[in-house]
């Protein structure tokens, strides 16, 4: 591979069991109202419920897709956007309530098939912002979109892990493409097409960016701006 360096199993941080926390709880809580579902009771009333507890407990709010639409699906498409939009709002406002304000993001064509904006993460009081920009697949909403944070290629750390197993885990592809094979896909395909954007965001990116700025900037290889400006100018 020859990107970055390795990090063992003993040098994980808590910072990457944070990045299952949410994921795996939302699970936990489908699981259980599927298991106990009462007589009579519909897919769409767990599916509610799930939502509440979830929102209730954990302080998160979802805005759950209906329109399970693709790019080449025209008017239903268009329906999926506006969809996605107000999912987008009501997380975006949500966020800056809790004074968590993390992203901006916004389709960057008229189809609605790129989407670029920033995302930023604070680490020892200091903002730390990237670019993001992503692709609706042409399989999507089946296929969740791959998020890419283009400034920071060729930058992050290899996991190797070696207990009972002995494997190789990649945080990003080429091109910036943060790697959510683990944490979130599994989630996402239990969930299409009720999942959207926010929620790439909010259960993809988010806890990525949680489990991987820290390390980066700790180790060197991501700086500040200040600290940059400062660097070029000496």
């Amino acid at each position: 591979m020859g990107r970055g360096e390795y990090r063992t199993n003993d040098m994980l941080s808590s910072k990457w069991r944070d990045m299952n926390l949410k994921v795996r709880k939302f699970n936990g809580i489908y699981s259980q109202k599927w298991q106990t579902r009462r007589s009579g009771q519909s897919d769409a009333m767990i599916e509610r419920e799930e939502e509440e507890q979830y929102r209730e407990e954990f302080n998160a709010h979802f805005s759950l897709q209906r329109m399970k639409a693709g790019p080449r699906d025209g008017a239903d498409w268009t329906q999926r956007l506006k969809e996605e939009y107000k999912a987008l709002i009501a997380y975006t406002s949500m966020n800056k309530s809790k004074d968590n304000d993390w992203f901006r993001i916004s389709a960057a064509n008229p189809e609605g098939t790129r989407w670029t904006g920033k995302c930023w993460y604070v680490h020892n009081l200091l903002k730390y912002e990237f670019d993001l920009q992503f692709d609706i697949p042409v399989t999507y909403p089946a296929t969740a979109p791959e998020l890419e944070l283009p400034q920071l290629d060729g930058k992050t750390h290899k996991v190797l892990l070696k207990s009972n197993l002995d494997f190789e885990y990649v945080t990003m592809y080429r091109g910036g493409k943060i790697c959510l094979t683990v944490h979130f896909k599994p989630l996402w395909a239990k969930n299409s097409p009720r999942f959207g954007i926010a929620h790439a965001l909010c259960l993809g990116l988010a806890p990525w960016l949680a489990a991987e700025i820290p390390i980066l900037v700790d180790s060197g290889m991501i700086k500040h701006k200040d600290d940059a400006v400062s660097s070029s100018e000496s």
